[in-house]
């Protein structure tokens, strides 16, 4: 089996020097801005006007994909977003740095696009995981050496946006050079934003409140450490921390949610997020346990989106997740761009500690709505979602395999057929509908403690089918564009 590092090493390199440059920008913007002592309204507009520009970029980009292709999109947007990033070095008006950030978000969208539906399509089905896991690593990785990147240039000078125009440059080469076949145009997929939204409301939510979290954290984290009083690379230090926490985060947080209800550990989540956002905003600045904290908010604030994707994809057939996508990218995109201005607001009048402030009361509202939902959904169907495989005779019958998405779906089939004896003309097992409702019913009395690893939407014990959204493939969801477009 190949190595997807060195089958998609174009790719791979290609969105390492994106993703540096893309994160070293928006920490020099944040920091200048911060230095120079610019009203944080200001600052939260800018960072507001990337994720807006996301959002368009999604749209534009299909486009000029389905017009010119792969290739030529990319190499078009790279250069657009270079000569936006030197733009800044020219003016110094605010509305033009704007105007600049929003041109940047529709071109860096285009380029994750590009990059993202190139793996998702050459991928094999049994390395997809992989690829994509590796991708986020890269991701991950070059976020952190653009924090890095800060420490080098303290000054805040000419020398950062140097050195993003040469990373946005330069990646063009790898995947210029390649000899991979570039992937077949895009096909536009139909967006039906409530279907999805009665669907995963739980998701979506989380998805639409987390996101304001990570945008304002991204956008304005570094001017509230430097408002700290925190030189450059003190900042720098203080990001790469936290970005760091997030990517150790997301293997073990997923391994977890594996083997307990998603919905649960997003509440949990919710809860220690918005003690520890609090703790932050209260606790004066220490060297030691502000970086301790911020490190932990890392593990909790950037686990949100990965555990509501899985959690929406596991609510929906594999004929609507393109659709499903597009809602995500849709609704993470408004929540960040918003999550900036009000918290930029109300720093502004009620001081710099309202960031963490404002991200607490964000994970108060998330938890609440959760509950609600939550509440609506056992209210209807009777069933928790999101059940744990129940101990008992129910584990170790082949109705189990059945209910596991991550087997095979033949092999499904030829367990449950009843075998025949011959002498008798009886089966020798009976996977009935009463032995299973009543195993289901018998473990329905403490629901809290019960959690299958899908969603279920009604019980039907009558029925001995396999459901067709349990069927497909968690790992081909490929569903990573949003969360590169945090930086």
């Amino acid at each position: 089996m190949a190595n997807p590092l060195r089958t998609f090493a174009s790719l791979y390199s290609t969105t390492l020097l994106t993703v540096l440059a893309g994160g070293l920008l928006t920490t020099y913007l944040g920091l200048r801005l911060s230095v120079t002592h610019v009203p944080q309204l200001w600052i939260g507009a800018m960072m507001s006007a990337y994720y807006v520009g996301l959002v368009a970029g999604s749209k534009i980009g299909h486009r000029l994909i389905a017009q010119v292709g792969h290739i030529r999109a990319f190499v078009a947007s790279a250069g657009i977003v270079a000569a936006s990033a030197l733009g800044h070095a020219l003016v110094d008006q605010l509305a033009v740095w704007i105007l600049l950030r929003l041109i940047v978000g529709m071109g860096m969208m285009c380029q994750y696009m590009v990059l993202e539906s190139w793996l998702n399509e050459q991928a094999e089905s049994s390395q997809r995981g992989t690829v994509f896991a590796s991708y986020m690593i890269v991701s991950y990785f070059g976020l952190i050496l653009g924090q890095g990147a800060i420490s080098i240039y303290p000054e805040l000078g000419l020398e950062p946006l140097l050195l993003i125009a040469i990373c946005f440059a330069l990646c063009i080469v790898p995947i210029s050079l390649t000899r991979r076949i570039h992937p077949a145009p895009l096909v536009p997929a139909p967006l039906k934003i409530a279907h999805y939204w009665k669907k995963a409301p739980q998701a979506l939510t989380t998805i639409a409140i987390g996101s304001m979290i990570v945008g304002s954290f991204y956008g304005l984290a570094p001017a509230y450490a430097s408002n700290l009083g925190l030189p450059p690379e003190k900042v720098a230090t203080y990001m790469t921390a936290t970005i760091l926490a997030g990517l150790l985060a997301q293997w073990p947080m997923g391994k977890l949610s594996d083997i307990m209800s998603r919905s649960r550990l997003i509440r949990i989540n919710c809860i220690l997020l918005g003690i520890l956002a609090l703790g932050i905003a209260i606790i004066p600045y220490h060297p030691v346990v502000s970086l301790v904290m911020t490190f932990l908010f890392g593990i909790l604030g950037f686990t949100f989106y990965p555990l509501a994707t899985a959690l929406a994809n596991s609510r929906v057939e594999q004929s609507d997740r393109v659709g499903l996508s597009a809602t995500i990218l849709l609704t993470f995109g408004l929540g960040a761009s918003i999550g900036p201005l009000i918290a930029s607001t109300l720093m502004q009048w009620l001081g710099n500690s309202m960031l963490y402030g404002f991200m607490s009361a964000c994970t108060l509202i998330l938890f609440l709505r959760l509950r609600y939902v939550h509440s609506q959904q056992k209210a209807e169907t009777h069933v928790t979602q999101d059940y744990m495989m129940a101990t008992g005779d129910l584990v170790s019958s082949p109705l189990a395999a059945a209910l596991d998405p991550r087997v095979d779906v033949e092999s499904i089939q030829e367990h449950m057929t009843p075998t025949i004896n011959e002498d008798e003309d009886e089966t020798e097992f009976d996977l009935g509908a009463d032995g299973v409702g009543d195993e289901i019913i018998e473990n329905d009395r403490d629901e809290e403690q019960l959690a299958f690893c899908f969603d279920i939407e009604q019980a039907e014990p009558e029925s001995e089918s396999v459901p067709e959204s349990v069927q497909t493939d968690d790992a081909d969801n490929g569903q990573t564009t949003q969360e590169k477009t945090l930086t």
